[in-house]
């Protein structure tokens, strides 16, 4: 019963929160908020569990009751993780807490309210990562929607009801076609599946037992739903084109935000597209490898360049954003261990490198109060703990080696050069490999335009060394994307483990 009493007990602080006096939300919240990371390092402390949750694989701390029967199916309360997914936990329960303290600055009106949906943001993540049965994982899936629209519409910048809005649309127009394509899925599998159970849909799609529906022969049915469901996750993730609310999200959402947003929001997308598309149908993927291919590949170079193209320092780390999911995309579309493994690996990483980076926008922000790069340069000499950690996280977004961006971007390239899914594989990857140099370019741009070269500041802000509290969290992600540079199978040998029966069977 960990799992629940982990999302029980966040969304009982979030209620708690909810109702404090301001003047204490902030550190009440983040105490609070250390009880599911002690709850997620004791799961992954214990983990002994083995193969695939949808597979056939052990799950741990699984729980499996019926819930209610709709439609002649039963929909359970079934939670559980295996490999895949406990490591997202784990990335949500920290960052949760990081994000939380780095909060303590900028955010000084309806603390309360703001803090309480942060914690109610975090618990419906939880659920995310461990539902294992269809309704249970939508609920949690649309619930998440909630609290970041709020958080954005009301505490977010000048244009902040514009991203919100447009957030919120895109994300729940993207949910609807998912939804359609996965439930026109159950239908078609009509009496070999009794309920909504992930396993038992994903075992029944790879045992080849959908049949007719809507007109639509199995074959061309599991095609159009694959791109159905391909498209609403797309959306999250996002790649190009898909990926215009992500920039005006970011831009006009306090920093906390957009530590949580680029994180674990967008790992909901690429874990759904693993769960979902490359498990559940992977004969279908194979056949699609090329368009999924070229996708990524757009995705890496167009957000890339993007981001090479702006003055705001976290337009830049958004778009960087676009570009790293394009990786994760390419390797889960190799199916090779390396490449759904370091897909996997890469999520983990890039929530530590993106979170890292958007905090340390924020802080040269509550300092300068301007993210423009030409409105200052040389501040590393007046903040030179805040400009060496922001160095820092910049060399592992470039793929610096005992780095975690590089341990994630390596198993990648190994996994995508060594498939065999399409001839082509090699070429997209050196295609994708180019990336990192305009990666390179972009930041190493903006790090020598603010950071370094002779002082100056069109503002009217004295900048000093940031407080203890909002460098003590960046402190913290840097030491973890070392950890996880230095010792990657702290995560990777469970995500191995999860991700080899996906690669066998169902077609491939």
């Amino acid at each position: 019963m960990i799992i629940e009493a982990l999302i029980a007990v966040t969304f009982l602080a979030a209620l708690v929160v909810f109702v404090a006096p301001d003047e204490y939300a902030g550190r009440l919240a983040a105490a609070l908020s250390a009880l599911p990371i002690l709850g997620s390092l004791w799961m992954w402390a214990q983990y002994d569990a083995s193969g695939n949750a949808l597979l056939g694989g052990s799950i741990a701390f699984e729980t499996d009751v019926v819930w209610l029967t709709l439609g002649g199916l039963d929909l359970h309360w079934f939670v559980g993780v295996d490999g895949i997914s406990l490591p997202l936990v784990v990335l949500t329960t920290i960052l949760s807490t990081l994000a939380i303290v780095s909060a303590w600055t900028p955010i000084t009106e309806r603390e309360s309210q703001f803090y309480g949906l942060m914690l109610f943001m975090e618990a419906n993540l939880l659920g995310v990562f461990t539902a294992l049965d269809f309704f249970a994982w939508f609920v949690f899936w649309e619930a998440v929607l909630v609290p970041m629209y709020f958080l954005i519409g009301v505490w977010g910048g000048p244009n902040r009801r514009y991203a919100a809005i447009k957030f919120f649309v895109y994300t729940n127009v993207a949910s609807l076609v998912m939804f359609i394509g996965f439930i026109a899925l159950v239908f078609g599998l009509g009496d070999s599946v009794s309920s909504m159970r992930l396993p038992e849909i994903a075992q029944a799609l790879r045992a080849g037992e959908l049949g007719a529906f809507a007109g639509l022969d199995a074959a061309t049915l599991k095609t159009v739903a694959f791109v159905a469901t391909f498209l609403g996750f797309a959306v999250k993730v996002p790649v190009a084109p898909l990926h215009t609310w992500l920039p005006d999200a970011h831009v006009e959402a306090p920093t906390p935000v957009s530590v949580m947003l680029a994180g674990v929001l967008l790992k909901m997308g690429t874990y759904a597209l693993l769960r979902f598309n490359f498990t559940m149908m992977p004969d279908v993927a194979t056949a699609l490898v090329v368009p999924i291919a070229g996708i990524a590949v757009i995705s890496v170079i167009y957000g890339a360049m993007l981001a090479l193209a702006q003055q705001d320092l976290k337009r830049i780390v958004a778009y960087s954003s676009v570009s790293s999911m394009g990786y994760v995309i390419l390797g889960l579309v190799a199916y090779t261990t390396y490449g759904v493994g370091g897909a996997t690996f890469q999520m983990i990483a890039h929530g530590l490198i993106s979170g890292l980076m958007f905090m340390a926008v924020g802080v040269i922000y509550n300092t300068t109060h301007t993210r423009m790069v030409g409105d200052m340069s040389g501040i590393a000499d007046r903040m030179p703990l805040t400009a060496g950690i922001f160095v820092a996280g910049a060399f592992g977004y470039m793929g610096l080696p005992l780095m975690a961006g590089f341990a994630g971007e390596f198993f990648i390239f190994k996994g995508s050069f060594e498939s065999t899914v399409h001839a082509g594989m090699p070429l997209f990857t050196a295609a994708a490999m180019f990336g990192i140099v305009i990666v390179a370019g972009y930041l190493l741009f903006a790090m020598q335009r603010t950071l370094f070269g002779p002082f100056s500041f069109d503002g009217e802000y004295e900048i000093t060394n940031a407080p203890t509290q909002d460098v003590a969290p960046l402190a913290v992600l840097l030491l973890l994307t070392i950890v996880l540079g230095v010792a990657p199978d702290l995560f990777f040998g469970m995500i191995q483990d999860a991700v080899n029966p996906i690669l066998t069977g169902g077609g491939l």
